[in-house]
């Protein structure tokens, strides 16, 4: 058994379907079938799941959508007229859509996930329903039926445990199965979602749940690149990662998947592969448990910027016990989450999204820690970039960091930060926004070109 994920450019209009229908088709094995909402159709369109994020906000405000309302039922009445499937469809999703929008607005997260939901839900019937018109048998499968249960963190769910054995029954349902990615239901009964994303969530859960011999994730590129091709021209391909390292480039900018996909597959053992709906022969980029280092010590290169770094010194700081728990308090306090806390003896840096904090919650914070911890000195630096180098390899190489620092400062950069977890397998560069792909690109010479 396979399970495939199709990602909203895979499903943006009826050509897009009918590619993702014939390689469902193509394979026997691909019993089990995820799809997102529909993406865009060309480089300015809007995706689905962001007019439906617009109808429920213009819902929130104004008590009306009309307009908005309209829009989302073009999309899905353009895709059933060129699917050539009976209008039916459209009025099952028109009503759907409606009903959400009559649901209680007291509380606008489990409302917004209730509207987002509806971009994958109601593709879902499209597939369904196209197959069905093709003479197959496929099914559509409500996630509430099905008892994919989750936590009710709108917006940021979890799945709950007990998910795995209710989805595992699907495996008694005959024909093609058509469940709709990204959200799932609350033990109260209500909508909830992943993060943005959460489709590549749903197809892994899935395949764990499941049992399954593969999980295959459908997108636009043919596999991953050891670098983003939108800095680094042609990039080479990657054919075969490890989890562990494609979990640190999705953290660090690999848009390719979600950055939480791949821990229900991994604890389940099942191999993960990426392929392009537009070019479903190309053999993609297979994620493992081991591999072959067969690409020298770096598997690849990310990069992500909109981060800042608090960088707090105090003299005798590592003589003062609970010194770093008291500062991650006040953040804990204040609501902030960090990524990285890198020190020295008497310094301490936390890395943050910058977005987090506004200006006052940033001077309000400084002082806190400034009054609080009696710091010598305090700093706040904005515009950070971090640039991660990933490879199973890097553990029993020698003179990476060296490498990987004289190709970023024969460019000029100058770097804030050197990082390295205690796995050995990454490690994490932070260098001014500015310079980031300045850095990508020279670190992508130094050890995929040279």
């Amino acid at each position: 058994m396979k399970v495939a994920k199709f990602g909203g450019s895979s499903l943006a209009n009826a050509e897009q379907i009918k590619k993702v229908c014939n390689i469902i088709i193509s394979d026997p094995e691909r019993t089990v079938v995820v799809v997102s909402a529909p993406g865009k159709r060309f480089k300015d369109d809007t995706k689905v799941t962001d007019l439906l994020i617009a109808c429920a906000e213009q819902y929130l405000a104004a008590g009306s959508a009309e307009q908005e309302l309209e829009a989302i039922v073009a999309r899905y009445r353009e895709i059933a007229v060129d699917l050539e499937l009976s209008l039916e469809v459209v009025d099952v999703i028109e009503k759907d859509l409606r009903q959400r929008l009559a649901q209680d607005t007291n509380n606008a997260g489990r409302f917004m996930d209730s509207l987002k939901a509806a971009g994958e839900d109601n593709c879902a019937k499209l597939v369904a329903n196209y197959l069905q018109n093709l003479g197959l048998e496929a099914h559509y499968i409500n996630p509430k039926e099905a008892g994919l249960l989750l936590s009710d963190e709108f917006g940021n769910a979890q799945v709950l445990p007990e998910s795995y054995d209710n989805l595992y029954k699907l495996r008694e349902i005959s024909g093609i199965k058509i469940f709709p990615g990204f959200f799932g239901y609350t033990k109260n009964g209500d909508v909830a979602t992943f993060p943005r994303g959460g489709s590549d969530i749903t197809g892994s859960i899935l395949a764990a749940a499941l049992k399954a011999d593969l999980y295959e994730n459908f997108t636009d590129v043919d596999s991953v690149f050891v670098a983003n091709p939108n800095i680094v021209p042609n990039p080479k391909a990657i054919s075969e990662l490890t989890y562990r390292e494609m979990r640190e480039l999705a953290y660090a900018g690999f848009s390719v998947l979600q950055e939480e996909t791949l821990l229900p597959v991994y604890r389940a053992g099942i191999p993960v592969c990426i392929k392009n709906t537009n070019n479903p022969s190309a053999p993609g980029t297979k994620i493992v448990l081991e591999r072959k280092n067969t690409n020298g010590p770096v598997a690849g290169i990310a990069s992500d910027d909109g981060f800042c770094s608090i960088n707090v010194s105090k003299y005798l700081m590592n003589r003062e016990i609970g010194f770093g728990r008291r500062l991650l308090q006040i953040l804990e306090e204040e609501g902030l989450s960090y990524e990285h806390t890198p020190s020295g003896i008497d310094n301490i840096s936390v890395i943050l999204r910058q977005n987090q904090m506004s200006a006052e919650d940033e001077a309000r914070i400084v002082e806190r820690i400034k009054t609080e911890l009696e710091v010598d000195d305090i700093s706040v630096e904005h515009d950070l970039a971090l640039i991660i180098i990933v490879g199973e390899g890097m553990r029993h190489g020698i003179g990476i960091a060296a490498k990987a620092a004289a190709a970023i400062a024969n460019e000029g950069v100058s770097l804030d930060m050197i990082n390295q977890g205690s796995s050995e397998i990454s490690m994490m560069f932070g260098v001014k926004s500015s310079n980031a792909a300045k850095a990508v690109k020279a670190l992508y010479k130094a050890f995929f070109e040279n």
